[in-house]
């Protein structure tokens, strides 16, 4: 296989999307482990890492991207690569159920669309965050939560659901605020770039604090205290380099770079995954 194709699949960025997995898992009364591992590998190893490659191999990028300070140039290898990978999720999807493989099918078809140059829905800036919102935070949750439970449930808990969806609201926009040039050239016009750099910071605050209103409401309300109190301890990080960055980037807008970028998404997938695994063991053992 193409070192180039290797490069753009972006194996490491399904770190970046992990937490909804894991709050979801947290959240399951009774875990299938058995679908849990095959949920896992169908979203982290196959669905996720196809979705960046078709999208790499849609935009050619020769500016940074998520993940990657220095993206190679795709070639027709990544889109025949991409197109296995999905193939592969949906049949191994079978093996959950029905309902999981469609859901999969589904999600794969609209990343498809939010990157294909015919439709390209990543090109609006209302309709491209809601797509990633809905599908990579609600959707994903329920996908997770039917697929890993005992009984394949298909009904999950509402606030959950809509806590996944803002909690990548408030990602989301932060990992395009150093795109914008390279977006607007592309005829791509951002979530990011329409908020502005200060904007961006300012939204992503907002969609946070609803987010974490509707995990207080869920968490207290399931009497599941302990378990959001250490998810408030774990976002401490998170929270100091946020305003640490906004205050760079008030101060100087080309602080909204790859580099803090980077970093930002790193910081807060590292102890988002830490909180969620822990309240996972915690609510085990109980």
């Amino acid at each position: 296989m193409q070192k180039s194709t290797i490069q753009l699949l972006r194996f490491h960025f399904s770190f970046f999307l992990m937490p909804i997995y894991w709050f979801a898992l947290s959240q399951v009364p009774e875990i299938n482990w058995l679908n849990a591992v095959i949920v896992f590998i169908v979203l982290h190893v196959l669905v996720y890492p196809a979705s960046n490659g078709y999208n790499s191999y849609m935009d050619q990028d020769e500016t940074p991207i998520g993940g990657l300070e220095q993206p190679m140039q795709p070639t027709r290898q990544l889109f025949f690569v991409t197109v296995v990978m999905d193939s592969l999720a949906v049949l191994l999807s079978l093996l959950v159920s029905m309902y999981f493989s469609i859901g999969v099918l589904l999600y794969i078809l609209v990343s498809r669309a939010y990157s294909y140059r015919g439709i390209r829905l990543k090109q609006y800036p209302i309709i491209g965050f809601l797509t990633v919102v809905v599908f990579q935070g609600g959707v994903t949750y329920w996908l997770v939560y039917h697929g890993c439970s005992e009984t394949l449930t298909t009904s999950a808990p509402w606030p959950t659901i809509l806590a996944a969806s803002c909690l990548i609201g408030g990602f989301y926009p932060l990992t395009q605020i150093y795109q914008h040039e390279a977006d607007k050239a592309d005829g791509v016009t951002t979530i990011s770039y329409v908020l502005g750099y200060r904007g961006t910071f300012i939204f992503t605050a907002i969609i946070y604090i609803v987010s974490f209103g509707l995990l207080a409401y869920w968490f207290v309300s399931s009497l599941q205290i302990t378990g959001f109190v250490l998810l408030q301890l774990f976002f401490i990080p998170t929270l100091l380099y946020f305003f640490y960055w906004a205050n760079k980037v008030w101060k100087d807008s080309a602080a909204a770079n790859f580099k803090h970028t980077m970093q930002m998404n790193l910081i807060a997938s590292v102890c988002t995954n830490l909180a969620f695994i822990t309240i996972l063991i915690l609510n085990l053992f109980e």
